[in-house]
């Protein structure tokens, strides 16, 4: 009887566990988020517009949900394109650092700084576009 009764109270503990495990924002799903990085480009001193078209080979970040760590990186394609596949529901902020054509080193000391834009994938199967995102670069 005191077998039954632990085989009981073990099985609703697991049962509880798994019920109340719930998947939040990251890898393991079925949606994915795309979108497309462009540049405008500058000489040296930023002080002439050479041009503007996509940015190739730029690396851009994505966070989970309420994360502070980096939960995957991509590199744009040929044509500035990005897609970060297999996401869950949820929140999500992608970015991309652009350089500081101000040259303010009190408030920019690397000279870059991020270029953010949140993100929501309400349901599964889902692909958000993210808005174009232009970034500075000499």
């Amino acid at each position: 009887m005191n077998k039954i009764i632990a085989a009981a109270l073990l099985l609703g503990a697991m049962s509880t566990s798994i019920l109340s495990c719930k998947k939040g924002e990251g890898e393991g799903g079925s949606s994915s988020i795309t979108g497309t990085i462009y540049g405008r480009y500058y000489n040296k001193s930023f002080t002439t517009f050479i041009g503007a078209s996509e940015a190739p080979r730029e690396k851009v970040y994505i966070i989970y949900g309420d994360e502070v760590a980096i939960g995957d990186d991509q590199e744009t394609s040929y044509d500035g394109s990005y897609e970060f596949k297999y996401l869950r529901k949820g929140h999500y902020k992608v970015y991309v650092y652009s350089k500081d054509s101000t040259q303010n080193l009190v408030k920019y000391p690397s000279g870059r700084f991020a270029i953010t834009q949140e993100i929501d994938i309400t349901d599964n199967k889902q692909t958000v576009e993210v808005p174009n995102i232009v970034i500075i670069q000499n």
